[in-house]
């Protein structure tokens, strides 16, 4: 783990930089939370492998541009914001990343709603 003074959050490195595509998410865990990343254009976006509607494993979803699609019932959300696509109803929990030396950090605990 590592600290960083900017936000005081912890950082858990999950992979390598090269073990996440734009094709699928990579599901990794920080301590207690399992987290699908996912790359959208050159940036990383991490969220609670849990859809909001029932639970689903988001990152097992089908990913399509910078849209998931849960696997479960097809609630769709932006992987830019994690906003739900058709309504202003569900979000998924976002998480920060950072990548440092070809390393991906993913903070511990979700970023505050």
């Amino acid at each position: 783990m590592m600290r960083t003074g900017e936000t005081d959050a912890t950082f858990v490195r999950v992979c390598a930089r090269n073990e996440v595509t734009a094709k699928a998410a990579t599901i990794v865990h920080t301590g207690r939370h399992e987290v699908a990343l996912f790359e959208v254009g050159d940036d990383l976006r991490a969220y609670e492998n849990c859809c909001p509607h029932q639970g689903g494993p988001i990152g097992e979803g089908i990913v399509d541009g910078q849209t998931v699609t849960c696997p479960w019932h097809a609630w769709c959300f932006d992987l830019r914001d994690g906003q739900m696509t058709i309504g202003d109803f569900a979000r998924l929990r976002a998480f920060e990343v950072r990548v440092e030396n070809g390393d991906v950090y993913v903070a511990a605990e979700p970023v505050p709603e």
